[in-house]
């Protein structure tokens, strides 16, 4: 019934399909080792990601300073955009010099501009690690960059609840706001 050929292509046919058994099998071993490993490393990023957001959080206070907690709990303090722009162009800033102890909300610089002069605030308590010594040379640094490369000076936070107690970015818009709100 069978010719030798027609067995030929069975056990071929057989053949081939084990084969290719054997190397799926292969494959789905090598697919979940993948798999795990890039799980590994998915979470090994999800873990960074969540340290990154932690550690680099702003918060604000009620007088127009910002605070941005760095992971070795040294917070970097500055001045908002609003005010920066309320203050107009600075011409001089006058910068706690690095040891000084700062004290919550009490006044430890100042600001001048061709509008106005304004006392520095920490929102925060500590020990001031570094001044931003750029600043102090280029004061006009603080209207291009307010919340960036125009901090003013940071300092060591012992208590990080303090921290979390100042306004997030949503609540110091909303604090505006209610400001303008004010005004009208």
């Amino acid at each position: 019934f069978f010719t030798s050929k027609t067995t030929k292509l069975i056990l071929l046919d057989s053949l081939l399909q084990e084969t290719m058994i054997t190397t799926l099998n292969k494959m789905r071993g090598m697919t979940w080792l993948v798999r795990k490993s890039l799980r590994i490393n998915l979470t090994v990023e999800q873990r960074l990601i969540h340290i990154s957001a932690v550690h680099l959080q702003k918060r604000y206070s009620g007088k127009h300073e910002w605070a941005e907690l760095d992971k070795d709990n040294s917070v970097k303090i500055g001045i908002s955009q609003y005010a920066a722009d309320a203050l107009g162009d600075v011409v001089y800033a006058a910068l706690p010099e690095e040891g000084q102890e700062i004290i919550e909300d009490s006044e430890c610089g100042a600001l001048e501009s061709v509008k106005a002069a304004s006392e520095i605030y920490s929102p925060l308590p500590g020990i001031v690690l570094e001044k931003n010594e750029r600043v102090e040379d280029k004061p006009a640094l603080i209207n291009t960059s307010p919340e960036g490369d125009g901090w003013l000076f940071r300092v060591k936070l012992e208590d990080l609840s303090l921290f979390e107690k100042l306004m997030t970015k949503e609540e110091y818009m909303k604090y505006l706001e209610s400001q303008t709100d004010d005004l009208d």
